[in-house]
């Protein structure tokens, strides 16, 4: 069983950035993926990187949002730029298998 930490999250002015971070036990040989979940609202997909390295990104956040892997160090990390209050959410690190428990992001004046 593989288990997955986030961290990095926290409370940010619109405008601002962070960078998140997902350590996982083992070692991940398939495609990760972050997905975000906001109060009363489904947990949406946000961007997903293969074994590879390929990226996709969902429209909302594309040209602000980076995923990247470190398959060295088994992590996965979403940086995140000019961040809006709609990206206020619990954002997940997950391997479509094994999830994290979550980071809450907030984004607020």
């Amino acid at each position: 069983q593989v288990q997955l930490v986030e961290s990095g999250g926290g409370l940010v002015q619109p405008g601002g950035s962070l960078r998140l971070s997902c350590a996982a036990s083992g070692r991940i040989f398939g495609a990760m993926a972050w997905y975000r979940q906001a109060p009363g609202k489904q947990r949406e997909l946000v961007a997903t990187v293969s074994s590879g390295g390929r990226t996709n990104y969902s429209d909302t956040v594309q040209g602000r949002f980076t995923i990247s892997r470190d398959n060295d160090k088994n992590a996965v990390y979403l940086q995140m730029r000019n961040l809006k209050p709609e990206d206020t959410a619990v954002y997940y690190c997950t391997t479509f298998f094994y999830w994290g428990q979550g980071t809450q992001v907030t984004v607020s004046s």
